[in-house]
């Protein structure tokens, strides 16, 4: 195993290769730092060594930061931190700060997973040059971590048959490793099933159950990755509504044979639930060409949405018609006063009052509340202008009371306008809502 005593500088020659390339890769000296990896032996060990590049004055820096041993669990680190997802690297021991920081240090040591660091290769090829790798297919292996499959490569030589065959994703799996170690049936499946599984990226579990359960691997894929979602408490309620205990695999693959997903078929299922068709029958739960079937019922949920919306619409103006006509006698238009108060008439006159005065009466659901008789809606105008917005005010006959009295941008009224709202208006239409209820 490596020790921090066994680490040995960048030799020259390395060091100008990694400047060569990093002339490459970067031609815009921007002063951020690069990371680089070469493959090197310490104490007859390969080890893979990661450095940090960077610019200062013109003159190229270029130091070791973290090595990786074959047989070595530890990782060793100098120089090097990570903090908040970052990886921070140190530069007192090249000059760039006066004193150390809290990420400059000597060698010492950490867990591999927090410090694996992808990025470009230097030599590669050196890996092959080594008799117990020669055979490994490390050139073809398509992932970043060479370390951990080369790790892999000493336990399953079969991780060159799954990377000469284009599985660098499987490679490290010690399922699927185990699996071809035992049985060369498994090994066949996959060898025939090798441009699929590397055009799509599937789950290892999907695999190895589609091979186990003799189905298609996109079948099973699709199944796990909508269960995993479908488990989650609010995702697809409408369809966890609908369907049957133990139908969801069935569900699957309709959607997959459909070519569609859930979300669709949720539309579908709601604009269905809206017409009252009974999702029981075969050919509305599972129709035969989806698409054409969604098409057409999202079109007949849409009008018929539009046709009850005109009928509650009809059905809402006629109503606060009716209230409106119901606290007429509310009104206050005596020729004394400098201000007269109106009831609304319509929603229609909400929406106006709302526009022209900047406030959410003609929104926010007032109409409805006026059609309740939850809250009245009375417009105050100067007697001069009655035909010009000016104070709006709501009124509850239950309570009896202002509920709100708001001007322009939700302003508060004018002295003068307050004033006659609560001295002259209030006391008025409650002596006439007494008369009224009585």
């Amino acid at each position: 195993m490596i020790t921090e005593n066994d680490i040995k500088p960048i030799p020259k020659y390395m060091f100008n290769n990694i400047e060569k390339l990093d002339k490459i890769c970067h031609e815009n000296k921007d002063g951020k730092v690069r990371f680089y990896r070469y493959y090197t032996k310490f104490k007859n060990e390969l080890a893979e060594v990661i450095v940090a590049c960077k610019h200062r004055y013109n003159k190229f820096y270029c130091k070791q930061v973290v090595v990786h041993g074959i047989n070595t669990d530890k990782v060793y680190l100098q120089d090097i931190a990570r903090y908040m997802g970052f990886i921070k690297v140190g530069w007192h021991r090249e000059g760039f700060t006066k004193y150390p920081t809290w990420h400059d240090y000597d060698w010492g040591y950490n867990d591999e997973k927090y410090f694996y660091i992808p990025c470009e290769i230097v030599n590669k090829e050196y890996i092959s040059t080594l008799p117990e790798y020669k055979y490994s297919a490390v050139d073809q292996y398509k992932d970043w971590n060479i370390m951990k499959y080369l790790g892999f490569y000493k336990k399953y030589p079969q991780t060159e048959l799954l990377v000469k065959a284009g599985l660098s994703d499987l490679a490290t799996s010690k399922q699927v490793l185990r699996l071809c170690e035992k049985d060369k049936k498994f090994c066949k499946w996959l060898y025939n099933n090798r441009e699929e599984i590397k055009n799509y990226a599937y789950y290892t579990s999907s695999i190895l159950k589609a091979y186990r359960q003799n189905k298609p691997i996109r079948q099973v894929y699709n199944y796990e990755r909508f269960k995993n979602n479908y488990r989650h408490e609010g995702n697809f309620t409408e369809i966890k509504r609908m369907l049957n205990k133990g139908e969801l695999e069935q569900f699957t693959v309709y959607l997959a044979k459909q070519d569609t997903n859930a979300y669709s078929y949720t539309d579908y299922l709601r604009a269905c639930e809206y017409l009252g068709l009974d999702m029981t029958i075969e050919k509305n739960r599972y129709p035969h060409d989806f698409k054409r079937w969604h098409d057409i019922r999202i079109d007949e949920y849409h009008s018929k949405q539009a046709e009850d919306d005109a009928k509650k619409k009809k059905e809402l103006f006629a109503q606060f018609k009716q209230v409106a006509d119901k606290y007429i006698s509310l009104e206050r238009l005596l020729v004394k006063d400098d201000y007269i108060c109106l009831i609304a008439k319509s929603p229609a006159q909400l929406v106006y009052e709302g526009e022209q005065l900047n406030h959410c009466v003609g929104r926010m659901g007032y109409d409805q509340k006026f059609a309740r008789e939850e809250s009245l809606i009375f417009f105050i105008r100067n007697r001069l202008w009655p035909n010009t917005p000016c104070v709006t005010l709501e009124y509850s006959p239950k309570t009896h009371k202002v509920l709100q009295c708001y001007g322009e941008h939700d302003t508060k009224p004018a002295d003068e306008v307050l004033e006659f709202v609560n001295k002259k208006w209030l006391p008025y239409a409650n002596r006439k809502l007494k008369k009224l209820v009585a």
